[in-house]
């Protein structure tokens, strides 16, 4: 009682008094009035659900998109500023590039559509409220003669007509689909000829229709949502191969920076030895013990280390540079030019690390997201076949709705006119009259229906179907080339990595004995037995096996890496954590 007392307070009132022989009242009100009443509705449909109306509702929705995007500079790195120098480790490398690296908050990014797609899934379940309010005034010529001999009511025919509705309606994931309407007009006429004028009318309505084989079920309903949720994970999966790729190339920058850094050290130590080398067959020239021809040998030998170390130096600049681009500290011109110092150690112990080609398959294929991402498109396929062969089913669908209406206004009893029997009786009416009936289930209408299409043929349907299979065998071989690429890159992998330890321990061997021949050379030398030519020869050797043991300690850290890539350990042997 005390909503139906809140809406007659809101509608009654008189009608316009130049088309209404109601009580007098401007017309603005009446339309204020109902414009009222539609938000009152509105919003009481709209608190049925979890989303409205909050405070911020309106503020989300009619605010201006904000279209810049502003982007974070690097963060972290001053943390790791000591000396003068940008000092780092291997995990804290590693920290930085997943903090900085614009690569990697671009593969982030991917994940935004699949989370979003998930929400927009759910989308097909939102509730709708359609308000609909419209005021038409119409003036016309008389077509009663009587009413053209009627000075009162003047020679015109005006009216004003008011209608207004609202719907409330949604469909829920079992298959039910429902909908509630209230409704009314006002109707007002210049003449007394019609029984109710003001004529007020309501109805309310409520229906509700439940599908009853196709998509009949919250299963089948919720495969869009399923799907989307699978083809999100399988975007995780995709993520995680794509950031097992960029930390393998990140961290090979940062061996090829110390690749680099030895290898200048090496040419170092033969420049120095090249320059001892010229300053001693100096002295011997000075002391007339060997002949001016011989000083041109260790001066070219000391021309040809200052070129390689020379070369040695850009190299070792150009892979900072790309270290940098990889930690983002390219960005900051305070500290793009801060000299970078590398802390972890290039050699690394080979000791019992003996790998079993088989076993780190077996890992590969559980831990590789690349075939997870394989399996998880499976998955996919099989809620899609499920949705195909939904569309083949006939659609039945029970529908069953009450109806509801009330009439009301001002009654004029034309009747004792006509029959002479005296003036016309007129008996006061509103909308409370109007709202009484409908709610009081004066006038109900109830309504039951079956609707059944049955597909003849469905060509279309079918041809989803068969593309659905056709799409999980594809899938299915592309899982076993995937197990398959798989396989054979991890026992390449292994290969690779038993391969470098051999080398590292045949470039060690290598290095000692050229060491040694070239101390030896150098103390024949030094007692006249041997020319400075050998020396030289010597020399060179040596630091082409120095280079050699770099090369090789640089391709053990390198093929573990790899191999850590293909098996899909990477991120937990660098302790990174996706989440």
């Amino acid at each position: 009682m005390q909503f139906r007392a809140l809406i007659t307070a809101i509608l009654s009132g008189g009608a316009d008094p130049q088309v209404c022989a109601g009580p007098p009242g401007p017309a603005l009100r009446g339309l204020a009035r109902r414009a009222g009443l539609s938000v009152l509705l509105a919003a009481t449909a709209f608190a049925q659900t979890a989303s409205f109306p909050k405070p911020n509702y309106f503020r989300q929705v009619f605010e201006q998109t904000r279209t810049q995007v502003d982007l974070r500079d690097p963060v972290k790195l001053k943390d790791f500023v000591a000396g003068g120098k940008l000092e780092l480790s291997l995990k804290n490398f590693l920290e930085l590039v997943m903090a900085n690296n614009t690569d990697i908050q671009v593969t982030f990014l991917s994940l935004e559509v699949p989370r979003n797609n998930i929400t927009s899934a759910y989308g097909v379940w939102d509730p709708n409220a359609i308000a609909s309010f419209s005021s038409t005034r119409s003036t016309s010529p008389a077509t009663n003669p009587s009413q053209s001999e009627n000075a009162s009511l003047g020679s015109t025919s005006k009216s004003l007509y008011q209608p207004f509705s609202l719907t409330y309606g949604q469909l829920l994931d079992t298959g039910t689909s429902y909908q509630v309407g209230f409704g009314g007009t006002k109707d007002s006429f210049n003449n007394s000829y019609s029984s109710y004028n003001p004529s007020i009318t309501s109805s309310m309505s409520f229906a509700v229709t439940q599908n009853l084989i196709r998509s009949r079920s919250r299963y089948v309903n919720r495969i869009p949502v399923m799907t989307a949720q699978s083809t999100y994970k399988r975007a995780e999966f995709n993520l995680r191969a794509s950031l097992l790729n960029w930390v393998n190339i990140a961290e090979n920058a940062y061996w090829r920076v110390v690749s680099a850094r030895e290898n200048v050290r090496v040419q170092q130590i033969a420049r120095d030895t090249s320059k001892s080398n010229l300053d001693f067959v100096q002295k011997q020239l000075d002391l007339g013990a060997v002949s001016p021809l011989d000083i041109y040998n260790p001066q070219g030998q000391l021309a040809s280390a200052d070129l390689a170390l020379s070369q040695a130096k850009f190299a070792l600049e150009q892979a900072e540079d790309a270290l940098r681009h990889q930690i983002g500290v390219d960005l900051d011109p305070d500290l793009r030019r801060v000299p970078i110092e590398l802390t972890e150690p290039v050699d690394i112990s080979t000791i019992g690390m003996d790998l079993d080609p088989e076993h780190e398959v077996q890992k590969a294929v559980a831990n590789n997201p690349n075939v997870k991402a394989a399996m998880q498109a499976l998955d996919i396929d099989d809620l899609g076949i499920q949705s195909a062969h939904n569309g083949l089913l006939p659609s039945l669908s029970f529908t069953a709705s009450y109806a509801g209406a009330g009439q009301g206004g001002i009654y004029t009893s034309s009747g004792a006119a006509l029959l002479g029997g005296g003036p016309a009786v007129m008996v006061p009416g509103g909308l409370n009259d109007a709202l009484s009936q409908m709610f009081g289930l004066n006038n109900p209408t109830y309504m039951g229906s079956l609707n059944l299409t049955l597909p003849i043929r469905s060509r279309t349907a079918s041809m989803n179907l068969a593309n659905a299979l056709v799409t999980k065998k594809t899938d299915a071989y592309n899982l076993r080339n995937q197990e398959q690429n798989t396989r054979l890159n991890v026992l390449t992998a292994v290969s690779t990595v038993n391969g470098a330890i051999d080398s590292l321990r045949l470039a060690k061997i290598q290095e000692d004995l050229q060491h040694k021949n070239y101390d030896a050379e150098v103390e024949k030398y030094t007692l006249g037995t041997d020319t400075n030519q050998n020396v030289v020869i010597a020399l060179q050797n040596w630091v082409v096996a120095q280079s050699a043991v770099v090369t090789a300690q640089v391709n053990v850290r390198t093929s573990i890496l790899n191999l850590y890539t293909q098996t899909g350990e990477l991120l937990d042997e660098r302790g990174i954590v996706v989440k």
